[in-house]
């Protein structure tokens, strides 16, 4: 039986009940003119809504609940996924999970590689880089 893409999709953007935000560079930090420490590296929000960081275990889980591998690839430990209507992260963007209930909310990611791309596609999927521990030490 061929797969029902458009339930795929719903079903697993169904299972996306975190808020995950993307954001981007938009320039150059501020140099603080005592320390001549870098400030903040300012940013511009580009997606802010469902989505999920997934372990390389979370990903096995949630391939369970589906009833199918929507994902095999195992060479990176932490993976964005969000719906097919969310911007495609770029390399570099920040990644940081707002709110959910496995204790990652806080915690910032860096885009390893562009958003994947397929010609049959269920979510979007991107590679994480684990950068920073809390939203306060973001760059």
């Amino acid at each position: 039986m061929p797969l029902d893409l458009s339930q795929a999709r719903a079903d697993l953007e169904a299972q996306l009940t975190g808020t995950v935000r993307i954001s981007r560079t938009a320039g150059q930090p501020v140099l603080d003119p005592l320390t001549g420490e870098p400030g903040q590296t300012p940013t511009t929000v580009v997606y802010d809504g469902p989505g999920a960081a997934l372990s390389t275990h979370g990903r096995i889980i949630l391939g369970q609940v589906l009833g199918q591998d929507w994902l095999s690839e195992g060479s990176a430990w932490y993976r964005l996924g969000t719906p097919v209507s969310a911007p495609v992260a770029l390399l570099g963007d920040l990644v940081e999970v707002v709110t959910e209930t496995g204790g990652l909310a806080g915690r910032i990611w860096l885009a390893d590689d562009v958003t994947d791309a397929s010609t049959v596609e269920i979510c979007r999927s991107t590679r994480l880089m684990e950068r920073i521990t809390t939203a306060s030490s973001a760059i």
